[in-house]
């Protein structure tokens, strides 16, 4: 019986990572995202597979392994299906990283409609559209949001603990913002006292350690943004995290109804007042949610501070209702206000006396959760599929394809040259799969 519930059990996981991909890759409109290509993962990572197979090379500062890793298992793929499979795997990726965070939650909800509800939150983020979703390149944000339950996480079996290993190593290895999170690391370190409870840790500073040689490679070539000098003051990254983030919270399509109704600022006043009054509600009924809380949200509001105060262009650039610049430094706090939301709601339901959920719980924290569901997903349903940056920004893969395809078969010298908009790249044929 145990056995069989098991397998039940992974059927039922596996078939929920199948649907949120599915559901993922249809959250682009016009040319489905399964025939484009998208972002760097045509100029930079899959010609630079072709090019230099199994080589790790040094992009915008640092190295991102898993997005490199993709470009280079796509390479043995048929060429005419690369698109499907940076889209496919993009997507999948995403997916699982919502099923990790799913299980890494328990500790702090225990309500198993809770905790699918914020795998759910992640699948459907209102502002995935505009740039992160169905892509190699961009999985890099997702596994941060893993990462940061991964460092809450107190797995209790040997495999658990290796997969939140994996995912402290490959996420800090693949995106050099991973390093913000060193303050949960020292917490962890402090409070936890078990070698076996510092895989995450160890696994986050090897892929540290892995960034090291490609970070000062980058600085030195001028091409790391700790270097340069374009970057924002804290008045323009302050602006930034309200008008990016606090406001976009609320939904991404609201975000913009209620500018035309009150402007900029108007709107993220009344979102700050919004998140106050909820925030200010939960700390102070649900004394067991506090450390979450303060921790999602100080974590995240130091993310995206810091992520725009290296790079000046998201605090100057006006935003559009398809096009956020830097809207991928917001998916990480983004999500951390929704996972407090989500935590506090789930204390709510618990008994004062035990913690646990009983049976008479009252009225008012039922009505509360109540309507966090409804608002979630209205602006799920509302922001599931519009035009973004991922949908405008990309290429058609099949005339790319069909090009390569037909240059290799008439080269002389076995390789084609590629035009691409960061240059020419000289492609050796025998490493296109036709």
């Amino acid at each position: 019986m145990a056995r069989s519930t098991r397998v039940l059990g992974i059927v039922v996981q596996v078939a929920a990572v199948g649907i949120a991909s599915g559901l993922m890759l249809l959250r682009v409109p016009g040319l489905p995202s399964w025939r484009t290509i998208y972002g760097e993962d045509y100029p930079v990572f899959f010609t630079g597979a072709i090019q230099q197979p199994w080589h790790l090379i040094q992009y915008a500062g640092y190295v991102q392994v898993l997005p490199q890793t993709i470009a280079q298992i796509v390479r043995y793929l048929p060429l005419a299906d690369a698109a499907l499979a940076f889209a496919v795997t993009g997507a999948a990726i995403a997916a699982c990283c919502a099923l990790f965070i799913f299980h890494a939650s328990a500790g702090h909800i225990q309500q198993v409609k809770l905790r699918a509800l914020l795998a759910v939150a992640l699948v459907l983020l209102p502002t995935a559209p505009l740039e992160i979703i169905d892509s190699g390149v961009d999985t890099i944000w997702y596994l941060l949001a893993a990462l940061f339950w991964a460092m809450l996480w107190r797995p209790r079996t040997p495999a658990a603990t290796a997969v939140a290993g994996v995912i402290g190593f490959v996420a800090a290895a693949s995106n050099v913002l991973a390093v913000l999170l060193a303050p949960l690391v020292a917490v962890r370190l402090y409070v936890l006292r078990r070698p076996r409870e510092h895989v995450v840790s160890v696994g986050w500073l090897a892929g540290c350690i892995v960034q090291v040689p490609f970070v000062i490679q980058g600085i030195h070539g001028g091409r790391s943004r700790l270097g340069g000098h374009r970057h924002a003051t804290p008045g323009q990254s302050l602006a930034f995290y309200g008008h990016a983030v606090l406001l976009p919270s609320l939904g991404w399509h609201l975000s913009w109804w209620l500018r035309s109704l009150a402007g900029v600022n108007g709107a993220t006043a009344i979102a700050v007042a919004v998140l106050v009054v909820i925030f200010g509600v939960i700390l102070a009924t649900q004394r067991q949610a506090r450390p979450f809380v303060v921790t999602a949200l100080t974590t995240g509001f130091i993310f995206a501070v810091i992520s725009v105060t290296m790079y000046l262009n998201p605090a100057i650039v006006k935003p559009l209702p398809t096009y956020q610049d830097g809207s991928r430094y917001t998916v990480l706090p983004a999500f951390l206000i929704v996972s407090a939301l989500i935590v506090g709601a789930g204390h709510a339901l618990r008994s004062p006396a035990r913690g646990h959920r009983i049976h008479g719980t009252s009225f008012k924290p039922v009505m509360a959760v109540a309507a966090l569901v409804v608002f979630l997903a209205s602006t799920w349903a509302v922001d599931f599929r519009y035009a973004g940056l991922r949908s405008q920004g990309v290429l058609n893969w099949a005339p790319i394809a069909a090009k390569w395809e037909h240059d290799c078969a008439n080269s002389r010298t076995g390789k084609i040259i590629e035009s691409t908009r960061l240059g020419y790249k000289t492609l050796p044929c025998r490493n296109i799969t036709p």
